[in-house]
């Protein structure tokens, strides 16, 4: 796989009314893999996620998905450039079947659906590669959270996206379907998608991320491999809760 950056962020900082969430962030995510960002809570990673997802203006610097500059570029035009993301909290049409949630999906992304047949047929692929097809005809809002994730997921892979982000899909999962999740975001990426996310779950991590940028304070202050980031005296010292630099 290629080794160039698909997201570029460049010295991106966010205040929010005088507080500075996140201070002269720089990371680049390459094309082709599972990148993961950690951090211990209020470290800036949701508001990082936000910025690179176009959800937050950020309040200086610059981002660039395949060296295109959409720093300023609106949520809603993402799907047409090959983006998608999920969400923490997962908000189904709870009234509506598991198939239902997923047709709306396929109307957006580069390669939208022309008609109601096609998207059916898109949303009926995209259940079947996460392993929801028997479940197809399940009113959403009645499935448990296992079920509901993988559903936040199915929803962003309709789309047909180059590149996604996973916010925190582990969350609220016992261990079986923690490694469930973790095999289907592996076959996610196999599939030529490109993967960033922010978990806690290090379990995950260190399964599915080749690169790890660890935030504190709104600031870098790790880059590595899994293996690495876990041995940096200053990493462990913040998980830690001891005195840092």
């Amino acid at each position: 796989m290629s080794d160039t950056p698909i997201i570029k962020v460049e010295h991106i900082s966010k205040n929010f009314r005088g507080l500075r969430a996140v201070n002269d962030l720089s990371l680049e995510i390459e094309k082709g893999k599972i990148t993961g960002m950690i951090g211990p809570n209020g470290a800036g990673k949701s508001t990082t996620f936000n910025m690179i997802c176009g959800y937050y203006p950020p309040s200086e610097g610059h981002i660039f998905y395949k060296g295109q500059d959409i720093t300023d570029c609106k949520p809603f035009k993402y799907t047409d450039m090959g983006i998608a993301r999920t969400f923490q909290i997962m908000k189904p049409l709870s009234t509506l079947s598991v198939l239902d949630n997923i047709v709306p999906s396929a109307f957006f992304g580069k390669n939208k659906a022309k008609n109601l047949a096609e998207a059916k047929d898109i949303a009926e692929e995209v259940l079947e590669f996460t392993g929801l097809y028997s479940k197809r005809n399940a009113i959403a809002g009645e499935m448990g959270t296992p079920d509901q994730k993988r559903l936040e997921m199915a929803r962003a892979l309709a789309t047909r996206p180059e590149m996604l982000f996973l916010d925190e899909v582990m969350a609220g999962l016992n261990p079986a379907e923690t490694d469930q999740a973790i095999e289907l975001i592996h076959k996610i990426n196999e599939s030529g998608i490109t993967v960033f996310l922010i978990e806690h779950i290090m379990k995950a991590v260190v399964n599915l991320c080749e690169k790890v940028i660890v935030l504190h304070h709104g600031e870098k202050i790790a880059e590595g491999t899994p293996l690495q980031v876990m041995n940096d005296p200053y990493v462990i010292e913040v998980y830690l809760g001891k005195k840092g630099k």
